[in-house]
């Protein structure tokens, strides 16, 4: 018998555009057959799970687009609304889950609870919006695995020592999942999708791309902080740091998924695992910055005040007492950045601030770069040759990224691909 945690997302439980109103907007409704069709489908694949012998603990995220409904209308009461009152409504999406999917399962027999984060003991941070899991109390859980029912969990939620509800930030309920398999040492932690698992990109921008069966945590890490929306990067920094394997399948068949697990000999044998890329990206230049001490400090320092995270930063070879300073910043905070850049620029007298929110960033990801000399090369290359100019480099153990222009993305993505296809697994990972 095993114990096994599975966690099924908001397309598990609900279908963007296929609800009353037959669009896909935020307003979404969904009709009562059709939301029964999905939970008892979601409780038929807990039952077989169960039939062969195995314990499950269920977590679920919210309906489809319930999330963004309930801040949609939060929004259009009071745009900056607290955020200890958005907590307070967006953890009431996936307590309609939870109940909705115990229901289902009762229905086919199967004992079944449904359980907020606060019920079931996770204890975070008092940090609205976006907190983080300190503890998890795990005794009221494991008797009710014991007295043989299933629980059904509430991701993305928690509350603080003093039962102030909290949210985890989006891909929150991978975290809890994953947290929960940690506390209870669970043999897996499955991800239940609307995908066949870590999969290549559309088709139309690289036609042999294809699904990765196994990949380590350090590959798919190095994916998730990238932008793939696959798994939520903390859940598999978490994973690894806790050593649960976790399994990212598809709801709609039987078949296996990708594995995540720890890093295997054979991994190092494929050069690149994948090749991601993000069309989100921004990039910002302050041209004549002082070359002196503290000037980078003050810079990035008055953008991360603003709540901004800066990806890639490059700082030229002082000229005549001066430099140059480029950094890239996702295109949601471009705006916000570069109101930030220019009050520094005007404070430190440089010369100018230029912008460009047409960059995209494209990435070769694998461990076997450890072992395998010129990969940077081979992928320079690979771009050169479609007259791809890169604008901005930056590297780790297992990764090479690559800023270039958007308009050249599809392109340098088959490209890359196309450099590493002589190896036995090469994917393309869209990270949208």
């Amino acid at each position: 018998m095993g114990l096994i945690v599975q966690k099924y997302g908001g397309d598990a439980l609900g279908d963007k555009g296929k609800g009353k109103s037959g669009g896909g907007d935020t307003s979404q409704l969904y009709g009562a057959q059709f939301i029964a069709e999905k939970f008892l489908h979601v409780a038929h694949v807990v039952k077989k799970t169960r039939d062969q012998g195995n314990n499950v603990v269920v977590v679920v995220s919210a309906m489809g687009d319930a999330t963004n409904r309930l801040i949609a209308m939060a929004q259009s009461i009071m745009k900056n609304a607290p955020a200890r009152e958005l907590d307070m409504l967006m953890s009431t999406g996936e307590q309609q889950a939870i109940a909705l999917v115990a229901i289902a399962l009762e229905s086919l027999g199967i004992p079944s609870r449904s359980f907020t984060g606060h019920q079931v003991g996770i204890l975070t941070e008092s940090l609205f919006g976006k907190a983080r899991i300190r503890s998890i109390q795990t005794e009221r859980l494991e008797s009710t695995i014991a007295e043989g029912i299933v629980p059904v969990i509430a991701g993305f939620q928690g509350a603080t020592a003093d039962q102030e509800y909290t949210t985890l930030g989006r891909g929150g309920s991978d975290i809890t999942a994953v947290a929960l398999a940690a506390a209870i040492r669970a043999d897996v932690c499955e991800f239940y999708k609307d995908v066949d698992g870590i999969y290549t990109t559309d088709p139309r921008v690289c036609p042999s791309a294809y699904k990765i069966d196994r990949i380590s945590y350090d590959e798919m890490l190095e994916l998730a902080s990238l932008g793939a929306g696959v798994l939520q990067s903390r859940s598999v920094e978490f994973a690894k740091n806790y050593g649960v394997p976790l399994h990212v399948r598809s709801f709609l068949h039987d078949n296996v998924g990708t594995w995540v697990v720890p890093e295997e000999k054979e991994m190092e044998d494929v050069v690149v695992s994948g090749v991601a890329f993000n069309r989100g990206e921004a990039k910002i230049t302050i041209l004549g910055v002082p070359d002196t001490p503290g000037i980078a400090a003050k810079v990035f320092s008055r953008i991360g005040a603003k709540g901004i995270v800066v990806d890639m930063i490059i700082q030229n070879t002082a000229q005549e007492g001066h430099n140059d300073i480029s950094f890239t910043v996702s295109r949601s905070d471009y705006d916000a950045a570069i109101a930030v850049a220019r009050e520094v620029a005007k404070e430190l007298k440089a010369r100018e601030i230029i912008g460009d929110n047409t960059i995209a960033k494209v990435s070769a990801v694998g461990v076997g770069m450890r072992s395998h000399a010129s990969v940077a090369s081979r992928m320079f290359e690979a771009l050169a040759a479609n007259d791809i100019n890169i604008q901005m480099i930056s590297t780790s153990e297992i990764k090479v990224s690559c800023v270039i222009s958007e308009s050249d993305l599809d392109d340098a993505v088959r490209a890359i691909h196309r450099a590493f296809e002589d190896k036995r697994s090469t994917p393309t990972i869209d990270m949208g």
